[in-house]
């Protein structure tokens, strides 16, 4: 196919390393509360444990991107990242200590934000302006699948080997393991402009949005003022619990959910080169608000499913065209900064959402929740629209 013509080695490397790691960390996904409880930890403790994580990606995205763009070096990151968390997953079945569990999810989340902003970086200088859509779309493509075939091997395994946890986390290290390997055909580019070596502190990288472009501001904030209210899918699936589905439904769902956003991606990536990277931002934005709106009045388990679907499809519209749309609107030296930065206050906003959301839902009930979501995205939808003019 001449679209694939602009997919290169390196594109394909990194997105195969990107599905083996997916595939390796959603394959503990549905069952990591239910391990965590066999082992002793309360609600409570897995909340702190899941927000401290989230925290530490959070924060250590933005610096490493600023380590990243400073040494000139993009490889080096992306294969220690990955070498993180492919051996955070045996280790959280090693021992059942909780300071353990908390150490070896800290590596996991780490190992995210110190790959994440260079690994982001290499992508974009893969691509052009007019195929930043295209890459990122593929990316987005080939990591999700991986979130279609972990929660397939968990249910398959499950199937034969019911409560059997432990042993999964060592099978989740084979599929680490092979993007580790994939990680070394990965080559640093040779930088004719030397790169000067500054010192830079945890957080550094802060420093950039005061530097940065007035247009990566505007973009960001906009950004940044959904991720505040786009809480964690956890509550979309509690919600298709709500409405009569059973335990295995609800997985069955939500891989249905990752497979059309997996066959999404790259295609809508491609549209979004044609069209603008901003009209397809709004156009996902937009069904978001119809899934979030559609939650709150529904009660059909059926209606709910084909929500599932759509929100497939928004998650395919934005992931990869916002981390393209920045990669768009900053300097090509500060690509890793820019997405780190933008990442890293993502991270934060997300672990916010969901308390926000939990609060809301404990005050008001679901459809209070999902209305003041879909809202709140409506004005956003507007603030896209009227006030940023950039493509």
């Amino acid at each position: 196919m001449k679209i694939l013509n602009y997919i290169s080695r390196t594109v394909w490397i990194v997105s195969l390393v990107s599905l083996f790691t997916d595939t390796a960390s959603e394959m503990l996904y549905p069952i990591m509360p239910i391990y965590l409880k066999t082992i002793g930890f309360s609600i409570v403790l897995i909340g702190v444990l899941e927000g401290f994580a989230e925290a530490l990606a959070g924060l250590s995205k933005g610096y490493f991107g600023k380590l990243s763009d400073n040494s000139g070096k993009r490889v080096p990151f992306v294969q220690l990242g990955y070498t993180l968390s492919a051996i955070s997953k045996p280790m959280m079945a090693v021992f059942i200590f909780p300071v353990w569990i908390f150490f070896a999810r800290s590596i996991d989340r780490f190992g995210k934000g110190l790959r994440t902003g260079a690994r982001d970086a290499i992508l974009s200088d893969e691509a052009t302006s007019e195929t930043k859509g295209k890459i990122f779309g593929f990316h987005r493509s080939m990591d999700t699948f991986g979130a279609v075939l972990g929660p397939l091997i968990a249910l398959i395994y499950l199937y034969y080997y019911p409560q059997q946890y432990k042993t999964l986390f060592y099978v989740a290290f084979i599929p680490g393991l092979l993007a580790v390997f994939a990680s070394f055909f990965l080559k640093d580019k040779i930088r004719t402009k030397r790169i000067e070596n500054k010192a830079t502190s945890f957080f550094s990288f802060l420093h950039y949005w005061k530097t940065s472009p007035a247009k990566y501001r505007k973009i960001v904030l906009g950004l940044l003022a959904f991720a505040l209210f786009n809480s964690s899918d956890i509550f979309l699936l509690l919600k298709a619990k709500q409405a009569g589905l059973t335990d295995t439904s609800v997985i069955g769902v939500y891989i249905f959910y990752n497979l059309v956003y997996a066959l999404s991606a790259f295609p809508l990536g491609i549209l979004a080169d044609k069209i603008g990277l901003k009209k397809m931002f709004i156009f996902g934005l937009a069904l978001f608000a119809i899934v979030y709106f559609g939650m709150a009045f529904s009660k059909s388990m059926y209606v709910i499913a084909g929500l599932f679907l759509i929100y497939g499809v928004y998650a395919a519209a934005t992931e990869g065209v916002s981390k393209a749309w920045i990669s768009n609107v900053s300097d090509k030296k500060d690509t890793a900064t820019a997405i780190g930065t933008y990442s890293g206050f993502q991270s934060i906003c997300t672990l916010l959402a969901s308390s926000l959301a939990g609060l809301l839902w404990y005050q008001f009930g679901a459809n209070a929740t999902f209305l003041i979501t879909g809202i709140t995205t409506v004005l956003i939808i507007i603030y896209f629209s009227f006030f940023i003019n950039y493509k």
